[in-house]
């Protein structure tokens, strides 16, 4: 007996939901999907930012405003610790409340004060000069 290809395709679809059922009787877990952020929040205390990175000692928000001017008050106010996030519970979830005055501002976060990453979860983003991408926040 020879299968047609049109009978295969049809049944596709029902084979792959059963393998997904049988994965998920088995015991396995949807951990792969990776949860969400919310983007910057604005309140009227500044703006909130978060950034999941579990792994790191260190989580600075580098940025484009005065006071942060990309890390480069580091050398002004002769700490490291210019923008730095807190994990405060341990849930890998590092956070930072910037007071910012209404404007257009890019930021990236760096960890462990050598890999510089743009917000996964915002969207808005423009040309950093170099090859990637700057988060775009705008404070009304």
């Amino acid at each position: 007996m020879r299968i047609q290809p049109t009978s295969l395709r049809r049944l596709a679809p029902p084979l792959a939901l059963l393998a997904f059922v049988v994965a998920g009787a088995a015991g396995c877990s949807m951990n792969f999907v990776k949860r969400r952020l919310p983007p910057p929040t604005v309140s009227g205390e500044g703006v909130q930012f978060l950034f999941e990175a579990p792994s790191a000692k260190l989580v600075q928000l580098a940025g484009n405003w005065p006071e942060n001017n990309w890390l480069a008050g580091q050398a002004q106010t002769g700490s490291f610790l210019v923008g730095e996030m807190k994990d405060t519970n341990g849930d890998g979830i590092w956070e930072r409340l910037e007071p910012l005055p209404p404007g257009r501002y890019q930021y990236k976060f760096v960890i462990d004060r050598v890999n510089w990453k743009p917000d996964p979860n915002n969207p808005q983003r423009v040309d950093d000069g170099y090859g990637g991408f700057n988060s775009l926040l705008i404070v009304e």
